[in-house]
């Protein structure tokens, strides 16, 4: 399909980076973009065998895109990111900070090791990663949208999981401390965060009856999201009709944080 016959859709002629892209929500993310289409820069860690179908689809649909391998968790990688869509599309647009792994321990449990892991990816992997999108934004001018996947439990305590709620705590605060400080330069940045969803992280859940049950019975809309339902939020908050949002986060949750307590 050649690009005068290109869908035209929200993020048309768009580049978007999505961190962790090739699986679970970030594999929706990256095909939701390219639907609406965007150039689509799929970075991953794991699981390279999915790259070629995703890719694959994207450009079945009219959009363009690439897997990249870089460890968000490692600074100079980030860098290397965003100069290699950069180098391939010529610009950034909206940089998707959607990478994020759990261990769900307890704070007597966790070792320094696991906490390193998860902050690492979860936090220190968005920090820097806003950072170099942003600087790429300010150096080629015209703003940019920085997308923080985050979790209710930036907000909502998840005991069994602090590490984890630790990192998207921190990622509520960047989103909002950081939101405020790019303002001026035109770049918006903005939090998703989804509630309970139906991806590889939450597997064990959903293989057992009775755990899923008792989940859906927790939602005020009776079941978990699906991937492309967080998507679509990610394709709003980066497109322009998401223009005058920034420096807060848009829940996506079914309204289980205002239907039950404890979780």
């Amino acid at each position: 399909m050649t690009d005068q016959n290109r869908p035209q859709g929200a993020l048309q002629g768009k580049t978007v980076v999505v961190t962790g892209g090739n699986t679970g929500i970030g594999a929706a993310i990256a095909r939701a973009c390219g639907a609406a289409g965007a150039n689509v820069v799929i970075d991953y860690v794991v699981h390279p065998e999915l790259n070629d179908e995703i890719v694959a689809e994207i450009e079945a649909a009219g959009g363009h895109a690439i897997a990249v391998h870089d460890d968000i968790s490692v600074v100079d990688r980030l860098n290397d990111l965003v100069a290699t869509a950069v180098q391939r599309y010529g610009r950034v647009d909206a940089f998707v900070n959607n990478a994020g792994i759990e261990t769900r321990q307890s704070l007597l449990e966790t070792t320094e090791a696991d906490f390193d892991r998860v902050l690492g990816i979860d936090l220190k992997g968005a920090y820097f990663g806003a950072q170099a999108a942003a600087r790429q934004f300010v150096a080629q001018g015209g703003g940019g949208v920085i997308v923080n996947l985050s979790s209710v439990h930036e907000d909502w305590p998840m005991p069994g999981n602090t590490a984890y709620c630790v990192a998207k705590g921190g990622m509520r605060m960047l989103t909002r401390t950081a939101g405020v400080e790019l303002g001026a330069h035109g770049i918006r940045m903005v939090g998703v965060a989804p509630g309970a969803v139906d991806t590889p992280i939450n597997a064990s859940t959903m293989a057992d009856p009775a755990k899923t049950a008792a989940l859906n019975a927790a939602i005020p809309m009776g079941r978990v999201a699906a991937p492309e339902e967080i998507a679509a939020a990610v394709v709003f908050v980066a497109s322009d009709a998401a223009s005058y949002m920034t420096a807060t986060t848009l829940v996506v949750d079914g309204g289980i944080m205002q239907g039950s307590v404890g979780l």
